[in-house]
């Protein structure tokens, strides 16, 4: 693999996990995100399965982007992301059917999600099966830590619990508001403004330089 090669790889997969983001970013999947992220392990579960279904439906796309006519292009593209959202809906019923219950609706409706329909359609149905393979992993990770980071904050803040274990001392007054709608968007909002923040004044110690 030429360093080119390498390169563009490298930049894809670091671009979904922090210059592009899509939650913290790009602002996309902001449903299952700000619904399901009362705890870490839902955080966790929700990123893994659209890691799956993007990973899947990226090197599809990639595959078969110049066998489909463009007039269908996007219906194709539904029924390769459907496809793999049954996948990932079957098999967390079959193992973790607890986790399942919880995500609920939100593993059904990622066939409609933004951040996987945009990817095949931005990226996959134009570039190679290996770089569209390593977008995905780089946007899939970067959603999952961001799904994972809001629960994070959410369960120890709303129930002093991380991944389902006590980590606050006894006699903790738990801030109810964080586990209810009102908390992620308030958790999501702070965490944006921070990371705004941050590349703001990055860009102008670039300029400085």
């Amino acid at each position: 693999m030429s360093k080119d090669t390498l390169g563009c790889a490298k930049n894809c997969f670091l671009n979904g996990i922090c210059w592009e983001n899509p939650t913290f970013r790009l602002m996309l999947g902001l449903c299952p995100t700000l619904a399901v992220t009362v705890t870490a392990i839902n955080g966790l579960g929700i990123g893994l399965a659209a890691m799956f279904v993007l990973l899947g439906s990226n090197i599809m796309v990639s595959l078969i982007k110049n066998y489909v006519p463009p007039q269908v292009r996007i219906p194709c593209y539904i029924l390769i992301i459907a496809t793999f959202v049954t996948i990932a809906k079957l098999l967390l019923q079959a193992y973790v059917p607890m986790l399942y219950a919880r995500l609920g609706l939100f593993v059904d409706i990622m066939v409609v999600n933004c951040i996987i329909l945009g990817r095949a359609e931005a990226f996959a149905s134009k570039n190679s099966v290996g770089i569209s393979a390593v977008d995905a992993l780089g946007m899939g990770l970067g959603f999952t830590l961001a799904t994972v980071t809001i629960g994070s904050i959410r369960e120890i803040l709303g129930s002093g619990s991380f991944f389902g274990k006590m980590v606050m001392a006894e006699g903790f007054n738990p801030a109810i508001g964080m586990i209810l709608p009102p908390g992620a968007f308030l958790t999501i909002g702070l965490i944006m403004a921070g990371l705004n923040r941050y590349f703001y004044y990055r860009r102008e110690e670039q300029r400085g330089d």
